[in-house]
């Protein structure tokens, strides 16, 4: 077919240089004169392919990363490969917001660069982690650790829109559900509670950076309620680094259970029916569903065998917001200090010593002291004045 196109070509223009008429030669082919006209033009004797098609890329793309910025982009994957470092297309894009490079491209962006310049390939053999282990809080009783999570906004027939907060026994998978009208600060504050309620208080909560449950980025000292609430009754509250979820997995894959075996699955037109068929899903996992890690058994048949008591707050407490600011106690916040030497509390940036280059830290605020003291596995490393508000 092509080579048949091509023959027409040849000859309609052989035509036209013979002299003979336009409207014949396109009459006769059904050809428009545009058509002939093009290829008249674009005859050229010395060029015995004139004929061929031509690529219809465009010669330039205003859309088209920048050259420097492809190069940099490769260069950073190279020395972080080399590093023995994480080198993916996110690890790159923060080792180049590090850099403060302009404009950063986007992950998507990052991956079409690496498959041009042929930079897909992975390493050989077991990955081997370097530096410091990440500082995983204990799982071994009830309740020394507990993660948290809110899944939403979603929505009921209605529509309804809500968010559902979950938390999970890190030792023994048993869960708390929890939906709430909105991310308000009374609303988490009800519903964590609620969740101590039925659940305990843990000794350790783990949370990932959530706004509504650090507080402000604005005020970033000012203490949001969760780290009030939790302050107030001794708990060690932990927030893991920001976009690594993985570290709060328990939760995560609770999340996933709830969306594929609840939200999938039942249908509800009001917030009382979702509170009755949660606190329902809730009693079913924590009583039928069996862990191998605690040898098949379900977490309330878990919980009857460890001789651990539990604690639980006031039914007649409810904390309500704005909580009184506490006067001692700590948080932590684990951190990853990157290329740039930088630790980040809420948006606000602290230089760090060298030797934390590529390790997780853990920053403690002491309410006390005002201060915030930083460690490398267990040893501090640097201290700053903090004064909370």
């Amino acid at each position: 077919m092509k080579k048949k196109i091509k023959q027409e070509r040849l000859k309609a223009v052989q035509r036209f240089f013979n002299g003979e008429e336009p409207e014949s030669i396109c009459d006769s082919l059904g050809r428009s004169r545009s058509w002939l006209y093009k290829w008249v033009t674009r005859y050229t004797p010395d060029d015995s392919l004139w004929f061929e098609d031509q690529s219809r890329q465009p010669l330039s793309s205003p859309d088209r990363t920048p050259a420097e910025i492809e190069k940099i982009v490769e260069l950073v994957r190279l020395s972080l490969y080399n590093k023995d470092l994480f080198c993916g297309n996110q690890a790159i894009q923060w080792e180049m917001n590090d850099m403060e490079v302009q404009p950063i491209p986007s992950l998507s962006t990052i991956g079409r660069i690496l498959r041009r310049r042929e930079l897909t390939h992975r390493r050989t053999g077991r990955y081997t982690p370097k530096g410091k282990k990440y500082p995983e809080l204990p799982s071994r009783e009830p309740n020394q650790t507990q993660q948290v999570d809110m899944v939403g906004p979603c929505y009921l027939t209605g529509p309804i829109r809500f968010y559902s907060l979950h938390a999970v026994d890190t030792a023994i998978n048993r869960c708390g559900i929890e939906p709430i009208p909105s991310r308000a600060a009374q609303s988490v504050l009800d519903a964590v509670y609620a969740v101590w309620l039925r659940m305990g208080i843990p000794e350790n909560l783990q949370v990932d950076n959530e706004m509504a449950f650090f507080g402000s980025p604005v005020h970033p000292r000012g203490m949001g309620p969760l780290i009030r609430l939790c302050l107030r009754y001794g708990v060690n509250l932990w927030f893991i680094p920001p976009s690594e979820p993985w570290w709060n997995g328990v939760v995560e894959k609770f999340n996933d259970h709830f969306q594929q075996k609840f939200l999938a699955k039942i249908t509800m037109s009001s917030m009382t029916q979702l509170r009755q068929e949660s606190l329902t899903f809730e009693h079913r996992h924590n009583s039928t569903y069996r862990y191998s890690k605690i040898k098949g058994k379900t977490p309330l048949k878990a919980l009857a065998c460890t001789e651990k008591k539990l604690v639980f707050p006031s039914k007649g407490d409810v904390p309500r917001h704005p909580l009184d600011k506490p006067e001692e106690g700590c948080y932590h916040l684990v951190r990853f200090i990157r290329s740039d030497c930088r630790l980040n509390i809420f948006s606000e940036m602290f230089s760090v010593p060298p030797e934390t280059q590529y390790e997780y830290v853990v920053a403690t605020v002491d309410v006390k002291e005002q201060k915030l003291k930083l460690f490398l596995d267990t040893i501090q490393v640097e201290e700053y004045k903090y004064q909370l508000r």
